[in-house]
């Protein structure tokens, strides 16, 4: 596959696309009004114990405290737990207790360092941890973990033992972890060492900023999103990395010469005057992201509902009909939508339960076909996720790590007009609204002539529709209607007053 990485940067906002085959695979973006803080370090103070959740507030220096759970303060590994293979189970510190409570180990006042492992979502502070992760090209430092791993997703044992004996002759300080990323495979014995050696000044300098520093401070800032997504998907595997500001093209080019030199000659400079995202066609890709219903080739569509516990997504057959068998039409619309579904999560950053809504299947053998097509495309999500089998009506239960916003919420507001609904009252509803609050004007203000502002549409209805009732409260009431269209008007809302 031929895989691009395409970056736009504009004063108010830094756009990244991932395409492979000129389709948009991964899409990120970043506004200056909505900076990430996930990967920051903190020298923090403890604000708040809180025994009955098993958590602390903590302190730092911005407008929501930190949210610190006991388990993210006594169990190793942090979000790296799981991708480590298990023989890393017997190389856990010896700190991990279980059922530890949150006051044996805070007390309000104290310094902590923390880092943020997800943003603050609506009226939630940012979660914190004490198990602190700094992570490289090919690395992941744990400052505060005697462990050691390699990437799950690395499988080949040679591959494996050789990487092992790479790092085993590391000088590792006591005390300090580091896990082998899955970027990691068939990088040289050098960019290892480079990385590694990277990793170890970066903790230095960690450390004494913070020995320095009045609490609450930031300590450590991890790269914007331009330089975290080169960190982590530019690779040997991708074709180029094509960037149209020439400012952030020095910027990048520095970067790539102390972390990665043999990638410098991948990065060019977009000079045409079509703008960069209107060559590789990906406005319309963009554009539609947000969008609920998401068209399959087939003919059929996925219709995609985020809510507030938990995002919704159901597939149809829509104008896709497979001759001869209702059951071959099902499983071809559910084998593409499986593939397109990871492909929306991915796009949209959608994390927390998810419940797929499969075409329902007779055939065993077809429903688990589904779900091992599932699992293979979410293989290639860095997300982590897990998935439960589909059940016998079609309906597959899985949860995607959330570490911030969505995609949509990040850069969406409620709706004012139905206030998050997703609905409003329709036209007919408002006049019959609007002909009650009439009525009980002209009934109890005794006057001669009213005026009703109304949005065009339903002032059109009552026109076209209800003239006829209209006509009767004039003539019951001797008094002269007034309609008016007023496009300043709410769909919802009549406004009756005197003429």
């Amino acid at each position: 596959m031929k895989r691009k990485i395409i970056i736009n940067v504009e004063k108010q906002e830094k756009r990244i696309a991932v395409v492979e085959n000129g389709n948009l695979e991964q899409y990120f973006s970043e506004r200056p009004d909505h900076k990430r803080f996930v990967g920051n370090i903190y020298k923090a103070k403890v604000d708040t114990v809180v025994s009955g959740i098993q958590a602390a507030f903590v302190n730092l220096g911005m407008k929501k405290n930190g949210f610190l759970y006991v388990s993210d303060i006594t169990k190793p590994f942090g979000d790296y737990k799981e991708i480590l293979e298990e023989e890393a189970e017997e190389l856990e510190p010896t700190r991990f207790k279980e059922n530890v409570n949150i006051k044996d180990v805070l007390r309000p006042g104290q310094e902590v360092i923390v880092q943020i492992v997800k943003d603050n979502i609506s009226t939630k502070g940012p979660r914190l941890t004490t198990n602190i992760s700094l992570p490289g090209r090919y690395l992941v430092l744990m400052p505060y973990q005697s462990c050691t791993g390699i990437s799950k997703r690395i499988r080949e044992p040679e591959e494996r033992e050789r990487l092992k004996n790479i790092i085993g002759g590391f000088r590792m300080p006591e005390g300090v972890g580091l896990i082998v990323r899955t970027l990691a495979e068939g990088a040289s014995k050098r960019e290892l060492i480079r990385d590694f050696k990277y990793l170890m000044r970066l903790m230095k300098r960690i450390n004494y900023v913070s020995h320095r520093v009045a609490c609450p401070a930031l300590v450590h800032e991890e790269y914007d999103l331009v330089l975290r997504v080169i960190r982590d998907y530019f690779s040997e595997d991708v074709e180029c990395l094509i960037v149209d500001n020439k400012k952030e093209y020095g910027r990048i080019y520095k970067f790539l010469n102390s972390l990665t030199p043999d990638l410098k000659s991948k990065l060019q400079f977009h000079q045409s005057e079509k703008s960069l995202f209107e060559e590789y066609k990906l406005e319309d890709q963009i554009e539609k992201i947000t969008k609920r219903h998401v068209q399959l080739k087939s003919g059929g569509y996925i219709i995609i509902e985020p809510t507030e516990s938990l995002i919704s997504i159901d597939v149809n057959t829509g104008s896709f009909v497979k001759k001869g068998s209702l059951e071959e039409t099902a499983y071809i619309t559910n084998k593409e939508s499986a593939n397109e579904i990871v492909r929306q999560l991915k796009l949209r950053d959608l994390g927390g339960i998810i419940i797929i809504d499969f075409i329902d299947m007779n055939s065993r053998r077809h429903r688990q076909d589904i779900y091992k097509i599932l699992l293979t495309s979410l293989k290639k999500d860095r997300a982590k996720t897990k998935v439960l089998p589909i059940s016998e009506l079609g309906v597959v239960e899985m949860t995607r790590q959330r570490v911030g916003k969505s995609l949509e919420s990040a850069f969406s507001e409620t709706c004012p007009y139905c206030k998050g609904k997703g609905l409003v009252k329709s036209n007919f509803t408002i006049a019959i609204e609007a002909l009650r609050g009439i009525r009980k004007t002209l009934k109890s203000l005794n006057v001669g002539k009213i005026r009703v502002s109304l949005h065009p549409s339903v002032a059109s209805y009552i026109f076209n529709e209800l003239r006829c009732e209209l006509n009767l409260l004039e003539t019951e009431y001797n008094a002269k209607i007034v309609i008016e269209a007023d496009t300043k008007e709410h769909i919802e809302n009549v406004r009756i007053t005197k003429a």
